[in-house]
């Protein structure tokens, strides 16, 4: 270092070597802390934007489970609404089956009642038929009893 010829410089007084000694170890013991505090301070920013990148990356992923969620709900909704359809085709079917059934157990009902009218005039005919040689028969046992009860009175006269 160069010497200072002044004579009010008050470190004038004091040795060049001892200064130059003080103001080294004061100036290495400066730009140590100085140094350590930006250090620090450069770590905590960096840790906080590590955090911050942290953050923002798992926001950005809950925002895509959400819309990966979001999808598969739309995707089980239009399952769902699938499932419905065809099981309101498939009950329509049924229905149709079921109304198909109605109508042939009704055309057998009325075929039924058809046959079981006819038979009812059969009945009916063979009953007037019944009662016609019920009537003829006892007109006819009537007759040949009458004719028998006769006869011999008949046979009288005649003979």
């Amino acid at each position: 270092m160069t010497q200072i010829s002044s004579s009010n410089n008050p470190f004038h007084q004091i040795p060049p070597e001892v200064l130059e000694n003080y103001l080294k170890g004061y100036i290495s013991s400066f730009i140590r802390e100085e140094l350590e505090r930006f250090v620090l301070t450069n770590e905590q920013r960096a840790k906080e934007l590590s955090l911050m990148e942290r953050v923002i990356k798992v926001e950005e992923e809950l925002k895509s489970l959400r819309e990966i969620e979001s999808a598969r709900f739309e995707a089980m909704e239009k399952r769902f609404e699938t499932l419905q359809r065809e099981m309101n085709a498939r009950f329509e079917a049924m229905e149709k089956r079921f109304e198909a059934i109605d109508k042939r157990f009704e055309a057998l009902q009325r075929e039924m009642n058809a046959r079981f009218e006819a038979i009812d005039k059969r009945f009916e005919a063979m009953d007037k038929r019944f009662t016609f040689l019920q009537w003829f028969v006892g007109i006819g046992f009537s007759a040949v009893l009458g004719l028998t009860s006769l006869m011999p009175l008949w046979l009288k006269l005649f003979h």
